[in-house]
């Protein structure tokens, strides 16, 4: 398509050059008719190098509709984008912020509390509640307002179900699903 496009583009140079140097209107209309077929031929051939550049290997994208491999990761957005927000919320996991492992150390953090561990039951009912808890921007974890983990780092509230859906864990320590498990079965 791009080949295309230079050709009509050099079409519409030389019936330019002719029409101006012989005053003829229909040579000029011909010119701005092959100049737009090029700037289209131009998009639509970009559009496919755009295509074909961020096509997974094995499939045609674009052609036999949208066939991504499983296990390719989606983009995650931000849940306060125009929202008036203070900024992103980094999902956990994210390669901006991605520790070396070291073991002994719960997902390679040397201060990370290890995950709460409940029942998929558990897991799915705090999924639904809408307490609040929260989040260090780029740690795995969610915690209760009074963990000691919070102190000293930047947090910000986030409902559980929000926490959750973005990837992140409950703090083994502060056992955020249990109290508000608990919490909410008194309501």
């Amino acid at each position: 398509m791009i080949v295309i496009s230079l050709a009509l583009i050099l079409v519409a140079v030389v019936l330019l050059v002719f029409g101006l140097a012989g005053g003829s209107s229909p040579l000029l209309v011909v010119s701005i008719g092959a100049s737009l077929l090029a700037a289209v031929a131009l998009v639509a051939g970009a559009r496919q190098a755009a295509g074909r550049a961020s096509a997974p290997s094995g499939t045609q994208a674009g052609r036999d509709g949208d066939r991504r491999e499983p296990g390719i990761p989606t983009q995650q957005t931000s849940a306060d984008v125009d929202t008036g927000g203070s900024g992103w919320r980094q999902p956990p996991g994210s390669p901006v912020s991605e520790p070396r492992e070291r073991p002994g150390f719960a997902d390679g953090y040397d201060d990370e509390p290890g995950a709460e561990e409940i029942t998929a039951e558990q897991a799915a009912r705090v999924a639904r509640l809408t307490d609040e808890v929260r989040v260090v921007d780029g740690r795995p974890r969610y915690h209760l307002g009074e963990c000691p983990h919070l102190v000293g780092r930047e947090h910000e509230p986030l409902p559980v179900s929000e926490a959750v859906e973005l990837g992140f864990t409950p703090c083994a320590h502060c056992t955020p699903d249990t109290v508000l498990l608990s919490e909410s079965g008194r309501r």
